[in-house]
């Protein structure tokens, strides 16, 4: 009786045990002991990874769990711990979960950061990966592909990670269908957060792609579903939709400069997602493409996007088209949409001799539009006869050529309990409501990791005063914070020996009214690097005390590739005797590089042998481009042997709309002439997307060569003087917009400013003398 009684508490000692061990987990502390622990897991196991950094940690889980007792891949504690350098994830088995990890500072040695796969044979079925993180886990190459995470196999889960800052070239997130073990998922993507992702400048920068061209007809049944995507900018296509019968619904897209695009793939759902636009540039709402499409109950605000960034869009096709190209619109619906406050909605949009296809068989049904300022918001660039319009309610001062289906309505706007403005009236027969599954900031993601962005921005940090002795403003630089302001004595003159590498936010300027000179006798003054952004202002620089070598620049980007976006600032700065033998530019860029904003005012370039801007090294012919928003206005260039500008976007990809560029109120006299001047141009722009050339007096120097290229550029020539100059040359079959090119005698003064007698005083298009104007 003794002897029983204690093997039945040995047994029960024995099997407490094992459930603590199972309910604990198993803590690994190397690869060697997770190898060993995930090598032996069961059903119900917890491997726990300990606190602390686990450098190039390539991990493999894998494992047979069940429904009931998955294997679950988990952390010490959450936070704490991170997989950096180069460490990745691939999942392979049923029944798995991960959760609490965190990859930062470094970068996938392979093609994915997370894999639902091990191998085409070996993937996860019945997976679920949940509260994990990727931060800014970027290939240091910008255009070396990657993926962050890649959902092979069938019934898998990815909800409530947090996953921000892909900056190089790749999808952040795919679905791929490349293996019929793949196909007809059933994968849910739910409550993640998808934070910040900067302008990539190139295709292959989308947020989230399903299915690719080549499965286009296949069925996918994948549910996107609550997740919140913030700022996602990467391209014009946030979400790719390339694959069949995919549901989105309950998303939050808030201030995304692009579309979730219907772009293959027929029967898709888009139901109740939300678009916030808040009137920040480019900012769109769904684009539909294919057959038997269902965009229904979703709600925009404040999306000012065209063209193929509209708040709506729907494209023409191309007749007979095959699945990866652009399948005309048939069977569609867009019923019970709300718009408030959005500027374009395109109809046949992408119109031309390949896609003369219109919409057919589809309708626009009971539909919401207002706009406090707006008359009309919609463009038809085709026959839409193929679209049957009803019960679609416009603002009392909205009015479309539509010929029926419109109701003008007084309409009032009432912010309801989530703070949404909800159009109201009599004639609105159903209650707009937004579904309180919505995504939101805070119900997406993860709770213990920040959504709080740690840029810095220029002019926000110390202000610095710098002596003028030797490299001292090297030594400022070099010993600066992010967003510091360096000041210069007024009228004193900085010697650099050495190049100062700009590595973070930093300010130069000079506080009154004599500038303070900048000499160098390194092949450059200054060196962005990744993640540096400069701003200088009321500085001169001469190039008197440069070396006479080929290459000379007073500003250049690193040489290697940056994927951090810089932005680049020059106002009220001179730039003379840039004259070695060689060509010497102001400022030049490396392959690779990509400028949010280049902006350069109420400057003045003397004597210079090189160009004064090569934006012009992405010259694969892909759509890639140096800079998103040029600003060129109220400039002076004299004695410039090479261009003014120079900016170029080649090839015919559709998924870029910039660069954007603005040259206004400049006076360039004598530009252009030098031998080495390869165009024999004074402003040489290819490809360029947004093109706003007003107010500018062309004085004995070349013209301006435009090539035009796919994507419908926008041209606006407007008041432009060319005396003693080489005219516009325009090439390219788009269309432009070019009035008033003159001819006359400019009178310019000694300060370049019209003289009192000029044909060109209050010729602007805003009232103003064309050329300089008062600083």
């Amino acid at each position: 009786m003794n002897r029983l009684f204690l093997l039945v508490l040995v047994c029960v000692f024995i099997s407490s045990c094992k459930k603590g061990a199972n309910e604990s987990g198993i803590l690994v502390k190397n690869i060697s002991e997770y190898n060993n622990a995930v090598s032996k897991a069961q059903p119900g196991d917890v491997i726990i990874l300990a606190n602390g950094v686990w450098n190039n940690a390539e991990l493999v889980f894998e494992g047979e769990g069940t429904k009931e007792n998955p294997i679950t891949l988990s952390v010490e504690e959450k936070g704490k711990v991170t997989l950096e350098g180069q460490s990745n994830l691939q999942i392979s088995g049923e029944y798995l979960v991960v959760e609490g990890l965190v990859f930062k500072n470094g970068y996938t040695p392979t093609n994915a950061v997370i894999s639902f796969r091990k191998n085409r044979e070996e993937m996860a079925n019945n997976c679920r990966l949940t509260e994990c993180v990727i931060d800014n886990y970027n290939n240091p190459e910008r255009h070396v592909q990657d993926y962050w995470v890649t959902i092979y196999g069938k019934n898998n889960r990815i909800d409530h990670n947090h996953i921000v800052g892909k900056k190089n070239l790749g999808v952040t997130m795919i679905v791929g269908l490349d293996t019929k073990e793949s196909r007809e998922n059933k994968h849910k993507i739910d409550h993640n957060y998808f934070g910040p992702r900067p302008t990539f400048g190139n295709n292959g920068g989308e947020t989230l792609r399903i299915g690719t061209s080549h499965h286009a007809l296949e069925n996918s049944n994948t549910l996107v579903e609550s997740n919140y995507f913030d700022r996602c900018n990467g391209e014009h296509e946030i979400i790719s939709n390339k694959a069949c019968q995919n549901t989105f619904k309950y998303n939050t897209f808030f201030e995304c400069t692009g579309t979730l695009t219907m772009r293959h793939g027929n029967e898709t759902m888009v139901d109740g997602n939300v678009f916030i636009g808040n009137g920040k540039p480019s900012t769109g709402g769904v684009r539909v493409i294919n057959e038997t499409q269902t965009v229904i109950n979703n709600y925009h605000i404040g999306l000012t996007g065209y063209r193929f960034r509209g708040a709506f869009v729907m494209m023409n096709g191309v007749p007979n088209s095959p699945p990866n190209r652009y399948v005309p619109v048939i069977d569609s619906k867009v019923n019970n949409n709300t718009f408030i406050n959005c500027d374009h909605i395109q109809l046949c949009a992408g119109s031309d001799s390949e896609r003369s296809t219109p919409p057919k068989n589809s309708e626009m049904s009971d539909n919401i539009f207002y706009h406090e300022s707006k008359s009309n918001l919609f463009t038809v660039y085709d026959d839409i006869s193929g679209v049957s319009f009803q019960n679609n309610i416009q603002g009392k001062d909205l009015k479309t050529d539509i010929s029926s289906g419109f109701e003008n309505a007084d309409i009032q706007l009432v912010k309801n309990a989530q703070g949404f403005l909800i159009p109201q009236s009599d004639k609105i027969k159903t209650k707009v409501e937004i579904s309180p599954n919505i995504a939101t900031k805070q119900n997406t993601g993860v709770s213990w990791y920040t959504k709080e962005e740690s840029l810095v921005a220029l002019n926000s940090g110390k202000t610095i005063q710098v002596k003028a002795e030797l490299n001292s403003l090297f030594d400022a630089a070099n010993n600066s914070q992010p967003g510091d302001v360096l000041v210069l004595e007024s009228g004193e003159t900085y010697l650099l020996t050495k190049a100062a590498k700009v590595k973070h936010p930093l300010t130069i300027k000079t506080f009154g009214k004599e500038k303070a000179t900048i000499l160098f006798e390194r092949m450059m003054a200054f060196e962005i690097q990744n993640g540096g952004s400069l701003s200088i202002e009321n500085i001169l620089f001469d190039g008197a005390k440069s070396p006479d070598y080929a290459g000379n620049a007073v500003i250049s980007t690193s040489k290697k590739s940056m994927t951090e976006n810089y932005k680049l600032f020059i106002d009220n700065c001179e730039f003379s005797n840039l004259v070695v033998n060689h060509s010497f530019d102001v400022l030049r860029v490396s392959k690779g590089t990509f400028a949010d904003t280049i902006s350069i005012t109420n400057s003045t370039f003397k004597n210079i042998t090189g160009h004064v801007t090569a934006l012009d090294k992405e010259t694969d012919d892909i759509g890639a481009y140096n800079v998103e928003y040029f600003i060129m206005k109220n400039n002076i260039f004299k004695d410039v042997q090479g261009a003014a500008l120079r900016l170029y976007r080649g090839g015919k990809d559709e998924s870029t709309f910039g660069p954007f560029l603005e040259v206004d109120h400049n006076v360039l006299d004598n530009v252009g002439h030098g031998k080495k001047n390869k165009y024999q141009v004074a402003i040489s722009l290819y490809g360029v997307q947004v093109n706003d050339i007003n107010n500018n007096i062309f004085n004995n120097s070349k013209g301006l060569n435009m090539h035009l290229v796919v994507g419908e550029p926008i041209v606006n020539v407007f008041n432009n003087n060319f005396y003693n100059s080489d005219k516009i040359t325009v090439t390219g079959d788009e269309k432009y917009n070019v009035k008033n090119l003159w001819e006359f005698d400019p009178n310019l003064k000694d300060d370049f400013y019209l003289g009192d007698n000029s044909s060109l005083k209050g010729k602007g298009t805003d009232g103003l003398d064309l050329g300089v104007i008062s600083k």
